[in-house]
């Protein structure tokens, strides 16, 4: 569904947003403003990261208040102490006051942040703007909460039945659990009584069905389907899937509950090895392979395995991580599986693809050259969005196809250079530029402005010397060297 850039929330709702910005992986700001205030949403590759408002209760000394993290006395000394501070931040003051300790804060701005929100979720008027782009520099508490638990937390809190009614389909449709892996296997933390309704979703009752099936009252039930239909996991059916035949509704049907609710107990230094070692041969790795399936397989074995694998390589695991490149990965990796169980699924495009495989292979030189270029163009669009780790994988891959291309390296290069933490990276890509093209002044100069960034003033002299000596022209060069005399 596509959304546009602006709007009204009683037309386009925040769940439809946030769900477009995370499934199509876009960074920027999302504003809302009424005529009382006006509240920023900040999102990095779909991902929400921050928020903030110009509504005085949402301020953080009011929220540490409300929150019982702070006293009344505390609370007004520290707005004392603000205002005869210039640069100081109220959280800082209490601080250094003593009445909080650095976790504490931590914790408040991050409960800050979801509190902003969750608010949203309860507004029914006011307009919205999105600005994609990349965020302020600033902006660097992250919030790491899936998208599927944020609205499904922000949506529980909605109690207005007109609302739900009007948003939510007829009661007459039929509910089934969703076709969508994606959505199916988010990271959700489902209640007990969430669960029981969701068994009672089977691709055939109504939603009337449903609730009058449960152990609830109507409101109540009817809000635990608004939940996850909200979410995603339960979807409405076509009225032309109802008219099918038991034979191709059979065919339709997807995974068990009990594969979706089972949790995944794996460790993340076992699952990190896995997406290591399938990432780093993911170009070169067969559909068949990834899919963990031969060519013997039916379209039934071929759904339940990608189903399988989807929940075990589900982006939202990268939540419980600490490394930073394993939504990178693990975003790559389901999108291949989605990929290849498109093409495995359908018989004739099975039997072609298998034939073709074992086809004896040409040289593929002109093709990797031609994919490279591919994948360049597509980390430009990337860099350009704001999505920097998604133009790292993009340049990479370009740079892993055509390794003597060094205007690859200098992107990925460019690239690391914005991601916080990886400057080491950066030099190692532009380094490999230059001992490709030892007398391009333009990559000499990149280093320069790579070292300035890591505060090796010397090194970075040194570096825009080189280029100057290749080109006395070189602007960028010249303006490098004048920052760094002395």
């Amino acid at each position: 569904m596509e959304i546009l850039s602006k709007g009204n929330i009683h037309e386009t709702s925040l769940v439809k947003i946030l769900v477009h910005m995370n499934r199509t992986r876009r960074t920027g700001i999302v504003s809302f403003a009424t005529n009382g205030w006006t509240k920023k949403i900040f999102i990095d590759g779909g991902d929400v990261i921050f928020a903030s408002s110009t509504y005085e209760d949402d301020r953080l000394g009011e929220m540490l208040l409300k929150a019982g993290k702070i006293s009344v006395e505390q609370y007004d000394r520290s707005v004392e102490v603000l205002k005869s501070s210039r640069d100081k931040r109220q959280g800082a003051i209490l601080v250094e006051l003593g009445y909080l300790t650095p976790k504490d804060l931590f914790w408040g701005v991050k409960y800050q942040v979801k509190e902003i929100i969750q608010s949203l979720f309860l507004a029914e008027e006011g307009e919205y703007e999105i600005s994609e782009g990349p965020l302020p520099t600033q902006e660097v508490i992250t919030l790491r909460m899936s998208i599927g638990n944020l609205i499904f937390e922000g949506v529980n809190k909605i109690v207005n039945w007109t609302r739900i009614r009007n948003e939510m389909p007829h009661t007459d449709s039929v509910l089934r659990l969703s076709e969508d892996p994606l959505s199916l296997f988010q990271d959700i933390e489902l209640s007990q009584q969430d669960k029981k309704i969701l068994s009672l979703v089977d691709g055939k009752k109504t939603i009337k069905e449903i609730i009058d099936s449960s152990w609830m009252g109507s409101f109540e039930a009817l809000k635990v389907l608004y939940v996850l239909w909200s979410i995603g996991m339960v979807e409405e059916v076509e009225a032309d899937s109802r008219d099918a035949s038991p034979d191709a509704v059979k065919d339709e049907e997807g995974v068990a509950l009990k594969e979706i609710l089972r949790p995944l107990s794996e460790e993340e230094e076992l699952l990190m090895k896995k997406v290591d070692r399938i990432y780093q041969d993911i170009e070169t790795i067969s559909f068949a392979e990834l899919l963990e399936v031969d060519h013997k397989a039916d379209s039934e074995t071929i759904k339940k395995s990608y189903y399988r694998l989807a929940k075990e390589f589900h982006p939202d695991r990268y939540f419980s991580s600490t490394d930073p490149s394993i939504k990178m990965k693990l975003t790559t990796i389901f999108d291949m599986l989605t990929k290849a169980y498109n093409t495995l699924k359908d018989d004739r495009k099975r039997e072609e693809y298998f034939s073709s495989v074992s086809a004896p292979k040409k040289d593929e030189t002109p093709a990797d050259s031609e994919r490279a270029a591919e994948q360049f163009r597509e980390g430009v669009a990337d860099f350009k969005k704001g999505d920097y780790w998604g133009s790292i994988e993009k340049f990479k891959w370009a740079s892993k196809l055509d390794p003597k291309n060094a205007n690859y390296l200098n992107y990925l290069s460019l690239a690391y250079s914005k991601v916080p933490g990886r400057i080491k990276e950066a030099e190692e890509s532009i380094l490999a530029a230059v001992k490709l093209e030892p007398n391009n002044s333009d990559l000499h100069a990149n280093l320069g402005l790579i070292y300035m960034k890591a505060g090796l003033k010397k090194r970075a002299h040194a570096a825009f010397e080189k280029a100057l000596k290749i080109d006395p022209k070189n602007d960028k060069a010249k303006k490098g060297l004048q920052q760094t005399k002395g």
